[in-house]
């Protein structure tokens, strides 16, 4: 049901109609020297190297109001408005329920309408970077937020 591609340093998370459902940042540890990071990582995603988790990073909030020809009433200005805050509800209960209390959340970088959340994520045990491996790790709670229409 979900994909992964490698970008650069992180994953790109695909859903089953190969849509981008979110972003995969593997941590990579203390990395040395720093001018060197890209590649270094090159290096370990290359040799499977393992990693403990990283950060999950999906859409938030589409407020469908930010956009520069919007010409809507009061009436549909409520129900957004409306349809935001059941959201972010929903989002409270994920947090709450899985425990998950550092996260953050920040504009998209590719719509300013939205806003995405990014939160760790550890893995059971040590995980190779390779696709397959990290994705027996994702899933889980990739569908749970599927679950729960988050995602």
């Amino acid at each position: 049901m979900w994909n992964l591609d490698f970008d650069d340093t992180y994953f790109r998370v695909y859903d089953s109609q190969k849509l981008i459902a979110g972003y995969f940042d593997p941590d990579y540890g203390e990395i040395f020297p720093k001018e060197n990071e890209e590649e270094i990582i090159s290096q370990m995603i290359k040799n499977h190297e393992k990693v403990s988790g990283g950060y999950l990073m999906v859409p938030l909030i589409k407020f469908g109001l930010f956009d520069t020809d919007l010409n809507i009433n009061i009436d549909t200005l409520e129900n957004k408005i409306s349809a935001v805050s059941d959201r972010i509800k929903k989002w409270r209960d994920f947090i709450t329920t899985t425990g998950n209390t550092t996260h953050y959340i920040g504009i998209s970088h590719t719509d300013q309408d939205m806003l995405t959340i990014t939160f760790p994520l550890k893995f059971s045990e040590p995980t190779k970077l390779e696709k397959k491996s990290l994705l027996a790790e994702l899933e889980p709670t990739l569908n749970l937020l599927q679950k729960l229409n988050l995602l």
